[in-house]
């Protein structure tokens, strides 16, 4: 049976129309005549019997239900253009994985690992994109999520399974520089801490205050000082000397490996937080996927 599907360069039309809402940008990008992309929106509109586009003083603009046909269009799109290059590249035998993640988690911890999957799954490839909240898999081309959230918050996220990786244990870093600087002396008690600029993270407001009443120590500034959204810019903003930050350990590895960052004090702050593999529950887990999931078990050990 013939499939009622519209042609891929009237779709291709209509995505890039309804992402600039101007047939002129969308032919400029698409390297067509404006009246072209008119003609294939057209035809577009005749086929699904509905008006995709209405006429403006500045243009066009998307109707109700072009704005909803424009969000799926896009999705499927991204989807044929995401399975086309695994093609290209040889991977559509199930070699590759396509894998959500929060970035600093993807680009201080598992890039960093990589390699080591390389040498043992030559020919499997992971493919990141950033997402840092729970999404539906099935309006997108992930085989799968590492997110970072509580119990909670992964058990809310509907229609999926999780594996629990890392705990986000925080610890106080501050760089050598900084320490000349102030003539501290290490390491740093707590007391000491609460007198100090202190870095703080956007997406954890409270984790110094909860550091310090863990401690047992008054800091009346422990909500005082520059926020930063993402643990690897807090990370950054402390390596030059700005501050002390209380990052996860096992997101600054590499720099207190290199003595840009050292600890300033052996208290840990017990995350609630923690970093999970999160997968769809429907259909059958592909091989590559299998064999991403076994080599991470792995690498958490």
């Amino acid at each position: 049976m013939r499939r009622k599907i519209p042609s891929l360069q009237a779709l291709a039309c209509f995505d890039a129309a309804a992402r600039h809402q101007s047939y002129t940008r969308a032919a400029q990008e698409l390297a067509l005549t404006q009246g072209a992309v008119s003609r294939q929106i057209g035809a577009l509109e005749s086929f699904v019997g509905v008006a995709l586009f209405q006429r403006t003083r500045h243009g066009v603009a998307l109707t109700a239900r072009g704005a909803e046909y424009a969000v799926q269009v896009a999705s499927r799109l991204q989807g044929l253009e995401q399975d086309t290059l695994d093609v290209m590249a040889g991977q559509g035998g199930g070699g590759g994985v396509q894998l959500a993640a929060v970035p600093t988690f993807a680009t201080r911890w598992l890039i960093p690992r990589l390699p080591a999957l390389s040498a043992l799954h030559p020919e499997l490839t992971v493919h990141i994109e950033t997402r840092t909240r729970p999404f539906l898999f099935a309006d997108t081309t992930f085989d799968a999520a590492l997110y970072a959230g509580t119990a909670e918050q992964v058990a809310n996220w509907a229609g999926t399974r999780a594996l629990r990786l890392l705990t986000e244990d925080m610890v106080p870093v501050y760089s050598p520089a900084l320490a000349k600087a102030l003539a501290l002396r290490q390491p740093l008690t707590p007391q000491a801490i609460a007198a100090l600029p202190l870095l703080q993270q956007s997406t954890r407001p409270t984790a110094w205050r909860q550091w310090f009443e863990a401690a047992g120590v008054a800091a009346p500034m422990a909500l005082s000082g520059p926020r930063y959204e993402l643990f690897s810019m807090t990370a950054a903003a402390a390596a030059q000397g700005l501050g002390l930050a209380l990052v996860p350990s096992l997101l600054v590895e590499a720099e207190l490996a290199r003595g840009e960052l050292v600890v300033a004090c052996d208290l840990v702050l017990p995350g609630d937080r923690a970093y999970y593999l999160v997968q769809p529950e429907r259909g059958e887990e592909r091989p590559a996927l299998g064999w991403f999931k076994a080599w991470l078990r792995e690498a958490v050990r």
